[in-house]
């Protein structure tokens, strides 16, 4: 799929399950408090968290009463330890290459700002977007337009691009903008799996793509 950019284009990312999936930093954040936890046995550990959370238990709440633990404290543990994440395969090049064509890289997510920063920074990305807004920060979510019109406002262009995965809260708002949008297909980890109850035209992007490789910049 091509993307044309200059100098007058802006490409807006959202970044959970569009540019990593959001399972991989479950997974960081549950690996971290199991060895915490229980430092010489956390693997086992970690496979208990991992079936509580696939079949739907609150994990926290079974770690609180286990091992004594206060459950903010173990939520805290989640929210700010430092990620252990990597970029989608193709997202590295994607990005780069939107810069050597003079465009301007947006991220648009909702969630705390110590937590996302965290993960942005994990991916090694963050001397290649010109402009993040995280919800915290501005105190409105997706699919809000003030979210979106900040981009509008600090990065003026002619051609405004929205790439995500949640049909839920993604594209209702860029759609509404006037934006170009793309939908990146669940690869079967995505944390939010709910975009069957979203198939009106107003939740759906212009164009789905399967995996963020497909896209071409030109």
């Amino acid at each position: 799929m091509d993307i044309n950019v200059n100098d007058k284009t802006v490409i807006v990312f959202d970044l959970d399950d569009t540019l990593y999936n959001e399972f991989d930093f479950l997974k960081s954040a549950y690996t971290h408090i199991a060895k915490q936890l229980e430092p010489s046995d956390w693997k086992s550990l970690l496979v208990l968290m991992l079936s509580l959370y696939r079949s739907k238990k609150n994990v926290f709440d079974v770690l609180a009463e286990r091992y004594n633990q206060s459950k903010d404290s173990l939520i805290e543990i989640y929210r700010n330890h430092t990620p252990d994440i990597r970029l989608f395969p193709g997202a590295l090049g994607i990005l780069t290459a939107i810069k050597n064509r003079k465009g301007k890289i947006g991220i648009l997510t909702d969630g705390r700002v110590k937590t996302q920063l965290a993960k942005i920074n994990a991916l090694g990305i963050s001397d290649l977007v010109d402009k993040i807004v995280i919800s915290e920060a501005i105190g409105s979510e997706k699919p809000d337009t003030r979210n979106f019109k900040i981009f509008e406002k600090d990065l003026q262009a002619e051609t405004y691009c929205y790439i995500g995965d949640n049909l839920k809260k993604d594209f209702v708002a860029p759609n509404l903008l006037g934006w170009n949008t793309i939908g990146l297909v669940d690869n079967g980890l995505n944390i939010h799996y709910g975009a069957h109850q979203y198939f009106d035209q107003q939740y759906l992007p212009k164009q789905f793509i399967l995996s963020i490789d497909e896209i071409v910049v030109s």
